[in-house]
């Protein structure tokens, strides 16, 4: 049975209808691709809250340890975390009331989608909000 991971309806859920996007692996370093997209998702009106280790401040955010410290509820979980580590943000997702959980481009994780789908979420893997607004 196929899966389609890139549900249009689950994109444009997330695009359209939510506002809270907890950014997994968001640090200070422009150089790095978490950085451009949550840029990108602040000039398209979303509300970021980096989720790194360091809890860093970033794009005037304030960031947290985890996404169970995140104080107020997210939306999306933008999960910026290779394949093998990734499946454990979904989880936290599903834990923390999440409606959407979005994996970025090369991070696939099928047991992951399975869970995530199955508690009521939409997600989609392997792709990025710049390419889905990119396709509109």
């Amino acid at each position: 049975m196929a899966t389609n991971w890139q549900d249009p309806a689950a994109v444009d859920l997330m695009l359209d209808e939510c506002e809270t996007w907890a950014v997994v692996g968001l640090s200070g370093d422009t150089s790095r691709t978490a950085y451009s997209i949550a840029s990108l998702l602040q000039q398209r009106g979303k509300r970021i809250v980096p989720v790194h280790p360091d809890a860093p401040t970033v794009l005037g955010e304030q960031g947290y340890a985890s996404l169970a410290d995140v104080p107020f509820p997210v939306d999306v979980v933008d999960v910026f975390r290779r394949s093998e580590a990734a499946g454990q943000f979904a989880d936290e997702a599903v834990q923390v009331g999440a409606r959407g959980v979005w994996f970025q481009l090369g991070v696939v994780d099928e047991a992951a989608f399975g869970r995530t789908t199955a508690a009521g979420l939409a997600m989609v893997m392997d792709t990025c909000p710049a390419i889905e607004w990119r396709k509109r």
